[in-house]
């Protein structure tokens, strides 16, 4: 659906966020080069009436977040109809990831000048990748948490909770979701969307089995009640590429009235470079 950069490996279209607005989709996704090339050097803001085919509206880069890569976005709007991203920010010359929001009413005008941190991590914790909900009164928040004492293991991630009234001061609430050693989700397990379904609460995430999968993760499905401990289903991931690598993550799910679910996840391809594809199933 969407390219990447160019047709080799580390050039990445992909970590989709997306909603929906008054029958319109709106889909923030990042845009990499290898390391050493730019790394997360872009995110873009799009939008689509069929899900599909898609209208960029805005570009914004890493130099003016001040950050040396940008990682997956988090696309919302607020009560009011103001729109949120949410940007995952890596602090230069450090392991260190933070999160900044920008707001404006029309997604095509986000201005990274007037962005404000609101995950700001710490020495020993760098947060990214935030999966965000406002549901039952109240903003619920998902967050790949990742440890900064020994930069070799940085790269391991668990998912953390959090709550707030207004989607901007956030109250953590603790760790729901971690890998499961000896198994494919053993170095680490990111949730990339959450649903409630059939009265549960239903989230897919990433995991992979080591250090070396780093950026080739693949999909797995949790399930919990409520807003607690998530725990994984199955023995192996219910999402993986067929190429070498097997990278299939970031997925995002959007219900769509009278069609079904939509979703947007980035995948490894043949060649190595990793695209934005889409799926629509219906109910």
């Amino acid at each position: 659906m969407i390219a990447p950069p160019r047709d080799a490996p580390g050039h990445w279209a992909g970590a989709p966020s997306a909603c929906l607005v008054d029958g319109v989709i709106y889909l923030a996704y990042r845009l990499r080069r290898p390391v050493g090339e730019g790394r997360g050097y872009a995110v873009v803001v799009a939008r689509s009436d069929d899900g599909e085919r898609f209208e960029t509206l805005t570009v914004i880069g890493k130099e003016p977040m001040d950050a040396e890569s940008l990682e997956r976005p988090a696309l919302v709007t607020t009560e009011d109809g103001t729109f949120r991203l949410y940007l995952s920010c890596a602090t230069t010359g450090t392991k260190h990831w933070r999160v900044e929001v920008l707001e404006a009413a029309d997604p095509a005008r986000f201005d990274p000048v007037a962005s404000r941190v609101v995950l700001p991590g710490s020495r020993l914790v760098g947060v990214k990748d935030p999966v965000i909900r406002h549901d039952g009164g109240k903003w619920h928040l998902w967050a790949s948490c990742h440890p900064l004492a020994d930069p070799d293991e940085a790269d391991q991630m668990v998912t953390d909770y959090a709550t707030s009234a207004n989607g901007l001061e956030w109250v953590w609430h603790g760790t729901v979701l971690t890998g499961r050693p000896g198994h494919w989700d053993a170095r680490g397990a990111r949730v990339s969307a959450v649903l409630q379904h059939r009265g549960r609460t239903i989230a897919f995430y990433d995991g992979r089995a080591s250090a070396a999968e780093n950026y080739e993760e693949r999909t797995g499905l949790a399930a919990g009640q409520g807003y607690s401990m998530l725990l994984p289903q199955f023995d192996e991931p219910v999402g993986a590429s067929p190429h070498p690598g097997g990278g299939l993550r970031y997925l995002d799910v959007l219900r769509i009235p009278g069609q079904g679910w939509r979703l947007y996840y980035e995948v490894t391809r043949a060649d190595g470079a990793h695209e934005l594809r889409t799926e629509l199933h219906p109910d």
